[in-house]
């Protein structure tokens, strides 16, 4: 037999039915037109793409008035005096019927009826090494997980796709087919890696715990679909302890992960675990170098011109359960953005001989960034706020497609 539904499963049903019909009503209220609501990472805070559009609209467009949507997990992570609703409210239901404007680098959560005069602009996490989109329906594991009708119903909500370079533009017109205008205006988010002094900088350093004089690394693996848990391909422990004091090693795990990579406080302190660091822009301007796998932070890292190394020991089981679009590891200029190590011997030895910043490697980031990077330049958030919020045109260049 059934179980009989318990006490708090049946309240959460009747107030999401309540919540539902309170919905239902507002959407006959009039649109604000100086109210957009924000989301990104699904509601766990003021982030990416995102968080730079909003800054920048609060400058250029003060009229405005900027509502984040927050986990109510994820609630302590908001910023002293930047509005936000938390996700299933109703304060959030009433804000998702009556904005104007909704910009979002994930989804809004709960689904909602998207009204004419509502404008969405969805701004994406990343540039796509992997899959996304309709292109996972050719990997078993990936489409069991997927809604590809939700995807496609999601996409049909869209008025604007940004995208950072031409490559995840072909790649947004396969993998999301919908009616949307292209903006292929550069990342928001890499704006500061282009605008911060070295004053900025060494104040961030200096935060972390970096002495001066010390060579930081920023460790940030990307998540795997096969596996559980956070397990980082290289001991972080043993790479502080074999490249010496003048090294300090900063460990970020993905989101997906939470907020610790239990690897803090080893090695007289040169370890970090920065993972519950607020902004990962301040760490990789933090960073003299980045190890990486297949993480899309490889991209906007390459928008400082520093050195990466990749680092990728599960290349072959990465790419058959997940797919990517290119040979990250391949050597090729435009492919792979520095040296690549497969085994923690060999990553020692990159930074050993100096292979992490030979003209050979500055060589091969050079073409990576030619390919992956054209769109950035520090004005991204203001050409993209010009052209959301109908601001009047600047003068700042404009790529690809002419608007």
């Amino acid at each position: 037999m059934p179980s009989r539904p318990t006490r708090a499963s049946v309240k959460r049903f009747v107030r999401r039915q309540v919540m539902r019909a309170a919905y239902r009503t507002d959407l006959h209220r009039p649109l604000d037109p100086n109210l957009a609501v924000y989301g990104a990472y699904w509601n766990r805070g003021v982030a990416c793409n995102p968080a730079a559009i909003h800054s920048k609209a609060r400058e250029l467009a003060p009229h405005i008035r900027g509502l984040w949507v927050v986990s109510s997990r994820y609630r302590d992570r908001m910023p002293a005096g930047v509005p936000y609703v938390i996700e299933g409210s109703r304060p959030y239901w009433r804000a998702m019927a009556t904005a104007t404007y909704l910009v979002n680098n994930s989804s809004f959560p709960g689904g909602f009826t998207k009204r004419p005069g509502q404008r969405y602009l969805q701004t994406h996490h990343g540039t796509p090494l992997k899959t996304m989109g309709l292109d996972q329906r050719a990997y078993p594991a990936l489409a069991r997980k997927a809604d590809f009708a939700k995807i496609l119903a999601h996409v049909g909500q869209w008025d604007f796709s940004l995208s950072a370079n031409p490559h995840t533009t072909e790649v947004w017109d396969r993998v999301y087919p919908g009616p949307y205008e292209r903006l292929d205006l550069g990342y928001p988010r890499n704006d500061v890696y282009f605008t911060a002094t070295a004053e900025d900088i060494a104040k961030i350093r200096a935060g972390l715990g970096i002495a001066e004089g010390q060579t930081a690394l920023l460790y940030a693996p990307t998540h795997r679909d096969y596996r559980e848990g956070f397990v980082p391909d290289l001991d972080p422990a043993r790479l502080a302890r074999e490249l010496g004091p003048e090294y300090v090693l900063l460990v970020r795990a993905h989101y997906f992960y939470g907020r610790s990579a239990g690897a803090a406080g080893t090695v007289d302190g040169r370890v970090l675990d920065v993972t519950a660091h607020p902004r990962v822009e301040e760490l990789c301007l933090a960073a003299d170098a980045l190890i990486t796998d297949y993480s899309s932070l490889t991209f906007d890292y390459a928008c400082l011109d520093r050195p990466v190394v990749v680092h990728a020991p599960d290349w072959a089981a990465y790419r058959g359960a997940r797919g990517t679009y290119f040979d990250l590891l391949s050597g090729r200029p435009g492919d792979t953005p520095g040296p690549v190590t497969t085994t923690s011997d060999e990553l020692v030895e990159a930074f050993r001989t100096g292979e992490w910043r030979s003209p050979a490697s500055a060589a091969l980031r050079t073409a990576f960034r030619e390919r992956f990077c054209p769109y950035d330049d520090g004005h991204a958030a203001e050409r993209v706020v010009r052209r959301f919020f109908g601001l009047p045109h600047s003068g700042l260049p404009y790529f690809g497609t002419p608007h």
